[in-house]
């Protein structure tokens, strides 16, 4: 089964500090952009929608061209991303301020895309409490969402990470681990855990409904190169709430498109529905608008920034959590104002809203 990687390396952190400060389309008005992306429920409706003719639509309106290119490695799209290969990416909150935005690249959330509501778990052998994973050794992808979400699992029973040891565990590998006998508690992400439930000894303990709204999938451009070519950015947008109201639809045509993106990520239907039931997916513009302006975003960025300074993941050598400015589309900025490079943005999904595209 084809998995999706939301990994944070410290390998591609360095590869990504050292490309950082190369630049997509070096400024300017431009006709041609190139988009990477790679499997993961909330994503599949880019691969769907350059296979079906709706980039082409969209791009073809605004006098453009858009190409867009599937990674099976998430960390490769988003090194390639960050040394100017391509104008625009999917990729978590989390990852977006740790490989561009730590690399140098000042980057737009132009999509609010969805938010992992299930589809991250804590996962227990044996033990229906997670209060028992204390004193246990914890498989999971380190320095990834995670790694993340244990973090906060741990934080709302009053312990940390001290309490348990990770070790570091690649998702290829997850499902397997977890059958051998050493292994008693896993964090993943589906499809692997709707796979490692299967086990009769599998007990979910905490998932990532009790953290809502932290771990959020975006679509995310090069800033000067938005900033230059506004109709790219449009664009996007229409093609987006396009193909995730097909996605989501009740009709022939929207099961169709289900069972077409869940073939090209590795599961069935029933699977890849299963998925969608787990994500907050934002098919309707004025529901992302209305999730990226409210007060919960600024306080999970900061969630977010904190956990990877803890780690050592926003730049070697960084002296705070405030090191990068990360920018709310009310133009405050958690951070420094003088190095902002996470932007998030209202505009591009507001013209949808508005039906000014």
């Amino acid at each position: 089964m084809q998995t999706f990687s939301k990994l944070l390396s410290i390998t591609a952190l360095t590869a990504s500090l050292m490309l950082g400060f190369g630049t997509s389309a070096d400024a300017a008005q431009k006709t041609e952009f190139k988009v990477a992306w790679s499997i993961y429920v909330g994503w599949m409706p880019w691969g769907y929608a350059s296979d079906h003719g709706i980039v082409k639509k969209w791009a073809d309106k605004y006098g453009i061209k858009i190409d867009v290119t599937q990674f099976n490695d998430y960390v490769e799209s988003m090194n390639q991303y960050t040394a100017g290969a391509f104008d625009a990416v999917t990729l978590t909150n989390m990852d977006g301020l740790s490989i561009p935005a730590a690399g140098g690249v000042d980057t737009t959330a132009v999509i609010v895309g969805d938010f992992s509501n299930g589809n991250d778990a804590v996962i227990l052998k044996d033990k229906a409490s997670l209060a028992d994973i204390k004193g246990q050794n914890v498989n999971l992808v380190e320095y990834s969402v995670s790694h993340y979400l244990l973090a906060r699992a741990l934080d709302s029973i009053k312990l940390s990470e001290r309490d348990v040891k990770v070790v570091n565990t690649s998702d290829a590998d997850m499902v397997a681990a977890y059958k051998t006998p050493d292994v008693s508690a896993v964090v993943t992400w589906n499809p692997l855990v709707s796979t490692i439930l299967e086990e009769p000894s599998a007990k979910k303990v905490f998932d990532s409904s009790q953290v809502p709204g932290e771990i959020i999938d975006l679509m995310v451009a090069n800033t000067k190169v938005l900033k230059d070519n506004p109709n790219f950015g449009k664009a996007l947008a229409g093609i987006w709430y396009e193909t995730a109201a097909l996605m989501k639809a009740d009709t022939a045509d929207g099961k169709a498109a289900r069972e077409t993106m869940g073939s090209a990520s590795g599961t069935d239907l029933k699977g890849f529905e299963a998925q969608i039931a787990a994500t907050k997916l934002f098919d309707k513009p004025a529901d992302a608008v209305a999730f990226t302006a409210s007060p919960s975003l600024p306080k999970t960025m900061d969630l977010v920034r904190n956990f990877l300074f803890q780690k050592g993941l926003l730049g070697s050598g960084a002296p705070s959590a405030d090191v990068i400015g990360i920018e709310m589309p009310d133009g405050k900025v958690l951070g420094d104002n003088g190095n902002v490079k996470l932007r998030f943005t209202e505009t591009y999904m507001k013209a949808a809203a508005d039906g000014a595209l």
